[in-house]
């Protein structure tokens, strides 16, 4: 085994390039919920009048989505900026993980607004009232065109950030709303059929419903440390262990620190006749990164396993025979 015993810790870089540490989100994705804020916030006070004033339950519920898509953006963005704050000796992995805390809390008020609707609903369906058909099918027309407008511009943010993507899922909520409050509209200006409206509202809340729960469930699984999604860990297994010199793999730990920011913790037994910890180290690190998109693992290489279930509660120095070496790839 190279160098002496004890504990080396290796920072090393795809082709030797220097990497830096990105621990929020862009520009681009800021700059688009910012704009997405003014729109929607904007457009859901006129809705919220609106509804009131014509009496449309189904116009009120779009109005009410809107609402928690106006918080939502407006947590979107705080996440952001505080996701963007530099790794303290408090916080040693940074702030990032405050945009999982924002998704899930936007998560939980739609879930809310959602069972609000359909309670609502069912009051309207014993006592439907008058509603004016042709102010309601205007307003939700505009905030058709809102709706359509903000999505496009969290469109490209929302597969890299659970934050983002909560923003937009409430956003395409509206936008589905706002169809339906359309043909509600419709179907009373010539039918005169007042429980469509109630019917309306309740599909919308039990659209969203489903999507609510995938957010909260994958917001869940980042703060429980879960293994991040699309990752199998008997993959992970099954890759490391084809690495020419690697015997076996154990104590391995997968999870995420926010969207798109998977970490990795293994002691992996080396062959002692094979090559340099380093050449090791590097092939096991390029398998996580090429594979598995993990650039961010800690590795401790060690001679013999240790087949002791009690290794998981002592230290790490204190369990292995023979001398220890761990990298950090970033």
């Amino acid at each position: 085994m190279s160098g002496a015993p004890g504990h080396h810790h290796d920072h090393a870089a795809k082709g030797g390039a220097d990497h830096s540490h990105d621990h929020g989100i862009g520009q681009a994705p800021e700059k688009a919920l910012r704009r997405a804020l003014v729109l929607t916030g904007g457009f859901m006070l006129a809705e919220a009048i609106g509804g009131y004033f014509t009496n449309s339950l189904a116009l009120i519920s779009d109005a009410a989505h809107m609402l928690t898509d106006t918080a939502a953006l407006a947590i979107a963005l705080i996440a952001i900026r505080i996701g963007r704050r530099a790794p303290d000796n408090l916080r040693t992995f940074g702030y990032a993980r405050f945009e999982i805390l924002a998704a899930m809390f936007n998560a939980v008020v739609l879930f809310l607004v959602a069972m609000y609707i359909l309670y609502e609903a069912i009051e309207r369906f014993r006592n439907p009232p008058a509603i004016a058909s042709g102010a309601m099918m205007g307003i939700a027309a505009l905030g058709l065109i809102v709706n359509m407008l903000s999505m496009r511009l969290l469109r490209g943010g929302r597969d890299s950030s659970l934050n983002v993507k909560g923003a937009y899922l409430e956003v395409w909520s509206d936008m589905l709303g706002s169809v339906g409050v359309l043909a509600a509209g419709a179907i009373i200006a010539l039918t005169g059929w007042k429980p469509i409206d109630p019917i309306i509202a309740v599909l919308i809340g039990l659209w969203v419903l489903p999507r609510t729960w995938t957010l909260l469930k994958d917001s869940l699984n980042v703060l429980l440390e879960g293994v991040p999604g699309g990752i199998a860990v008997a993959d992970i297994e099954a890759a490391v262990r084809a690495v020419p010199g690697v015997k076996n793999l154990h104590h391995l730990h997968v999870w995420a620190v926010s969207s798109g920011k998977s970490l990795l913790t293994a002691h992996v037994d080396r062959d002692p006749t094979g090559g340099s910890d380093t050449a090791l180290l590097s092939a096991i690190n390029a398998v996580l990164r090429e594979r598995f998109q993990i650039s961010h693992s800690t590795l401790q290489l060690e001679d013999t396993g240790c087949t002791d279930p009690s290794c998981d509660l002592v230290s790490e120095s204190t369990h292995t025979s023979g001398s220890e070496v761990h990298a950090h790839s970033h």
